[in-house]
């Protein structure tokens, strides 16, 4: 079964930079046309796509967020990270692992989220 586990602190100083990890198994990071994803989603709001890492190495990012997002892998860990500096209260949210399909939010069979781990930003 392909499973991702995110990891990393749930307490975040405003100005830091919040890092997470997402631990994937069952699947490789290297395997083509999969787009290991990054999506949070704000308290009271829907869903919002940070970005994504490719078995390349390729990175892509929301326009919003890329002056202060770094996506990263690690393919002898089978992991990738997240990135996101400067961070505010408004960057609060619930943070999702992702196997997509594509660019964007998508929804295909091939899809496989984690269970999602709560940032908060506060001093």
């Amino acid at each position: 079964q392909v499973q991702l586990q995110e990891s990393g602190p749930g307490l975040v100083k405003p100005s830091q930079t919040l890092s997470l990890t997402c631990s994937v198994s069952g699947d490789s990071i290297t395997n083509p046309y999969v787009f290991w994803t990054w999506i949070r989603q704000p308290p009271g709001k829907g869903l919002e796509w940070i970005g994504a890492i490719t078995s390349s190495g390729s990175t892509y990012y929301s326009p919003s967020l890329k002056s202060r997002t770094s996506i990263s892998r690690d393919t002898s860990k089978n992991i990738f990270t997240l990135h996101l500096s400067s961070v505010t209260p408004e960057d609060t949210a619930v943070y999702f692992c992702k196997r997509g399909s594509g660019v964007g939010l998508t929804n295909n069979a091939g899809d496989y989220w984690g269970q999602g781990t709560q940032v908060t930003v506060a001093s």
